[in-house]
Order: C-alpha cells, then structure tokens, then sequence
C-alpha cells in the first residue's frame, strides 16, 4: 500500500460506511464505497473493530457494534463535517460568483462525480501527489466509464514548489476567475511555514473575491490539554507515516491570513459544528450520536 496514502483511504472508508449505514446522514458520499475494493473495505473494517481496546479499552459488545463506536467517534466527524461545510460554502461561493473549484489534496475526495446541476457550470480541478492521482484514476476507471468534462487533474507535491507551475500551466485554469479552494485535512501534515507559503501562493493567482475553506487544529492539539480523541489520532497518522505537525491559534491564524490578503468570512468550533451539522443525525440516532472532533476548528476566509 506505499503508493495510497492509508489516511486518505480510510478517510474514503469512514465516509462509505456512514453512508451505507445510515438514513439520516451528515453528509452523503454515496460514491466513496466504489473507490474501494470489497476486499479493501472489509480488510479496513476489520483492522478498526480489532483496534476497539486501543479507541475505548472498557468497550463491551460485538465486533459490529464496536466497530460502528470507532467510526462514529473516530474516524467519521472529520472527514464528514468538514465536507459538509466545505461543499455548503461552495454552493453559496458558485451562486455569486466563482466559476472554478480548486481541490488541493484531493485524496480520494469523489465530488466531481457526485456532483449535481449547480456544480456543472464550474471547472473543477483536482490537485494532489502524482502517486495518489494515479491511484485513484485507476479505481475511478473500473467503476465509472466517463471522466467528467469539467474535471481536471493537476499532479503536485506541496513540500515542493512544483504545484503552482502545474496549476497554472493546466489550459483549463484562468487566472481571472473566482475560484473556490478547499484544503481540507492539509493543517496538520504541512510545518507551519509551508502551510503559510500555500496560502500566500494560492492568494498570488486567485483573484479578490476567491475564498479558501480548510480544517485546522488549534493550539491545544498536541498538549496535555488535547482531548483524548486528538490523542489517538495523532497517534494514528504517525503509525501511518504521515506525522501531524502543526496547530494554530485563532489569533495566530488570522494573522497567517490577513497577510496573504484573506479575511475570516466564517469560523467555527467544534460545539458549533456539531450544532450546525450533526443535529439532525443525532436526533435520529441517539443511540450512536456523533460530535465534531475536539481541538478541530473549520475556517472559510475570502480574498479582499
């Protein structure tokens, strides 16, 4: 598996599990079980409902149920809260005005194949390391016969500066339209100074009105202070190789911004963002209720 990024994937497991899963949903990607092979799936699966002792040692009941524990408290409210934000603030960015969505570390994120009437009149461009890109053109072709024809994909290796001459060298991109940008689940892995480039960089070609949407922890992550769920997971990503980095301070952040020219339109927290998006699921499954994850905070900023 050294060519998949492991956090990506079982990013894409989380969101098809809650999607197969569940009526009610925090977000719907019913296209992530496809990315996966039935034997990748259910090897993910089992690796999770086996790690039960390690996630919550006084756990008591089935492999089922313990495995549906690790997902709903570990591995889901990320990835689905932060997709639920970022495609909401897209929506709205598409109906005053942005005509090109831009996905930094796409992963396996599956929005161009998903996506619906209001997203057809954008460009949608696809920026990730060549290895993972590769990966997942592969499994897109196995399942789905045509490429979408408003969906580009750019090869880019953040830690180089390579990206943006790629970006900007793909015929597709223009420069002077508003452009949406997601990072999402970038934070954590990039120093602080890389993090700060990307922004500024991405802030150098987008004109004003253009906006960016990512997740970031905040200052408390990697200290005593970190709720026990960012323990584990920090735990996690460094067993996978892909150690976790930095954190932020909301004053910090919006400084980082304010010099590359964004200002904070939208910010929340994690009490908000289980407000805002895991409600209505957990009304319906009380249950299994999920919050947003501890220590992770959600940021739209826009370009002035």
């Amino acid at each position: 598996m050294e060519q998949k990024s492991m956090t990506a994937l079982v990013s894409a497991f989380s969101r098809a599990y809650h999607s197969t899963q569940n009526t009610d949903k925090v977000f719907d990607d019913y296209f992530a079980k496809k990315i996966l092979t039935q034997n990748e799936y259910e090897q993910i699966a089992n690796n999770m409902s086996k790690g039960i002792g390690f996630f919550n040692p006084t756990f008591v009941g089935t492999q089922e149920e313990a495995l549906r524990w690790i997902v709903n408290n570990q591995l889901s409210p990320s990835p689905l809260g932060r997709a639920a934000f970022a495609e909401k603030s897209l929506e709205s960015a598409i109906q005053i005005g942005a005509k090109q969505y831009l996905i930094f570390a796409a992963g396996y994120d599956t929005f161009a194949y998903r996506q619906t009437d209001w997203a057809s009149k954008i460009q949608i461009f696809e920026i990730d390391h060549p290895a993972t890109g590769a990966d997942k053109q592969k499994r897109i072709q196995s399942v789905s016969a045509e490429r979408p024809a408003n969906l580009h994909y750019v090869s880019a290796d953040f830690r180089e500066n390579n990206w943006q001459s790629n970006l900007l060298g793909c015929a597709q991109f223009d420069q002077s339209k508003i452009s949406f940008c997601s990072l999402l689940g970038i934070s954590y892995y990039l120093s602080k100074q890389v993090f700060k480039e990307t922004i500024n960089t991405i802030s150098s070609f987008v004109p004003k009105g253009s906006s960016i949407v990512f997740d970031y922890p905040d200052e408390d992550t990697y200290t005593d202070k970190a709720g026990e769920r960012a323990k584990k997971q920090a735990a996690m990503a460094g067993a996978a190789n892909e150690k976790m980095l930095a954190s932020y301070s909301y004053m910090e952040l919006e400084k980082l911004l304010a010099d590359s020219n964004f200002l904070i339109y939208e910010h929340l927290t994690p009490n908000e963002i289980t407000d805002q998006y895991f409600k209505k699921y957990n009304e319906a499954n009380p249950k299994h209720p999920m919050t947003a994850f501890d220590n992770v905070n959600y940021c739209l900023a826009v370009k002035r």
